[in-house]
């Protein structure tokens, strides 16, 4: 069978944040994250003797004729689309410009908004799947082996039979991660994705676990998508990571696994990268939760040693309250002291915050403010990443938000407005300008003069002054992202 998994071009307001995000934002300057689920879906079919065409559009920014042109050209039997919220209504109307152009196609939506609403999108658009939960590979794979024959369809599946919408029951999360083949490279194009923090090439993406130890944060659109935590053993990916240093010759790696192992399986990781000698080789970087750092030194120690660059870790709010209520199951103790046992080991922070939670106050959003300058001026934390809060269908954030009348705008029929142009979500005292104007001012707080001067005496190679140069424009694009806000 002949199979598109595609990311085609989508007209908006920029580009679009859509591969392996658990968050959507139209970018200023686009930002391209390998989708390692997909990759593996595409690999996985592609073992199985199908001819797999991957298609990015938004990476490679191909027009969206160029889109409709490859397919009358290719003429792929099914077309697979990953689609997030503020993009689905996008996704229904290119699904039905696929159908006018060829109705024997097959089409496949899968992502976190048709697993909260999988039926929404066999009502609004001509697509003939939906694919639920968040093992992609391995139901694409039964959705096909079904189209030809060979099985029924997995669980986890909407469809049409004779007008009316069936579905297979609640997906699975049950197959062994060890069972995939580690992901074609080539098939899947990964040199078009890195992230701008990068400091060395080829840079190259791995996931250990689907998708996080913890899982119940309530604003995570992926804890529908990974109810469930499943790692792989420790050996795979160190064999992985193998392959791409010697195949591929790779010098810097990022895990993008909701959350990175922890405990003895991370232990044994890093012991591994030494036995190994792949600490010599590569930088090697993930997310992290605070409280899986503080009060372990010898844990930090051990990562540095082994090759660990950075942490990407949720810093959130410095209030309490909102730490509580969000279920993040972390104390702002933790949080200080994960970011200082990091920092003194020589690893670098990568925090990330949200603003615009509905009972949080402007001197709340300030606290959460003056907490990421402080951990920024002590050098305890490298960069920062913030966002406006979004409550994405199917969190429990959302259906609170709902119960409680907090979205500024109808809930259900305004999907496009939930993509971080504007606040979605009511304050208690700030408009929605003042929370966009604070997202703007948190990337703009760390360029302090201290912070400059750290980053010219840091750069000592031409890796380090290209790392500098990129992260400025990131920084700037950020500044321009959150500037403007919808009318």
């Amino acid at each position: 069978m002949k199979i598109m998994i595609a990311y085609p071009a989508i007209k908006g307001k920029g580009s679009p944040m859509l591969t392996q995000n658990r968050q959507f934002q139209w970018m200023s300057l686009g930002s391209y994250i390998f989708p390692l689920v997909m990759a593996s879906a595409a690999t996985l079919l592609h073992r199985q003797g199908h001819d797999v065409i991957w298609y990015d559009g938004i990476a490679e920014h191909l027009s969206q004729d160029h889109f409709f042109h490859k397919i009358a050209n290719e003429k792929p039997e099914l077309i697979v689309l990953e689609t997030k919220t503020p993009v689905v209504k996008l996704h229904w109307a290119l699904i039905d410009r696929i159908k006018l152009l060829n109705p024997e196609i097959r089409v496949v939506l899968v992502g976190d908004h048709v697993t909260a609403l999988p039926a929404e999108s066999l009502h609004k658009s001509r697509v003939d799947f939906v694919l639920t939960g968040g093992d992609y590979d391995f139901s694409l794979k039964g959705l096909v082996d079904a189209l030809r024959g060979k099985s029924s369809l997995p669980s986890g599946v909407y469809y049409r039979e004779n007008g009316n919408i069936k579905n297979t029951g609640k997906f699975s999360l049950k197959a062994d991660l060890n069972a995939l083949p580690f992901i074609d490279r080539e098939l899947t194009k990964a040199h078009l994705y890195f992230e701008k923090w990068k400091k060395r090439e080829p840079f190259r993406y791995t996931m250990a676990g689907r998708d996080c130890q913890w899982g119940r944060c309530t604003f995570c659109s992926w804890t529908n998508l990974y109810p469930s935590f499943r790692v792989r053993r420790v050996e795979s990916l160190l064999d992985e990571i193998e392959m791409l240093v010697g195949e591929y010759g790779v010098k810097e790696i990022f895990d993008d696994t909701g959350n990175f192992p922890a405990g003895e399986w991370l232990k044994k990781f890093c012991n591994g990268l030494i036995e190994r000698g792949l600490d010599k080789e590569i930088l090697f970087s993930c997310n992290m939760r605070f409280d899986f750092l503080a009060n372990r030194p010898e844990l930090t120690d051990l990562m540095k040693r082994a090759g660990f660059r950075k942490m990407k870790s949720g810093l959130e709010s410095a209030n309490q309250k909102t730490l509580d209520r969000i279920n993040k199951n972390v104390r702002v103790e933790q949080i200080v002291e994960g970011c200082r046992l990091a920092s003194e080991a020589g690893l670098d922070i990568q925090l990330t915050v949200m603003v615009g939670y509905p009972w949080e106050t402007r001197d709340d959003a300030r606290r959460t403010l003056d907490l990421a300058r402080s951990l920024m001026a002590r050098g305890y934390a490298e960069m920062l990443q913030a966002t406006v809060v979004v409550p994405y269908p199917g969190t429990a954030l959302f259906r609170d938000a709902v119960k409680n009348r907090w979205i500024r705008f109808e809930p259900v029929d305004s999907w496009e407005r939930y993509d971080m142009t504007e606040p979605a979500l009511k304050t208690v005292d700030m408009g929605p300008e003042e929370v966009m104007r604070l997202c703007s001012r948190i990337y703009k707080s760390f360029i302090t003069p201290r912070f400059v001067m750290r980053q010219v005496l840091g750069i000592r190679t031409m890796e380090d002054l290209k790392y500098v140069m990129r992260g400025s424009r990131a920084v700037i694009g950020h500044i321009l992202d959150f500037a403007r806000i919808r009318s």
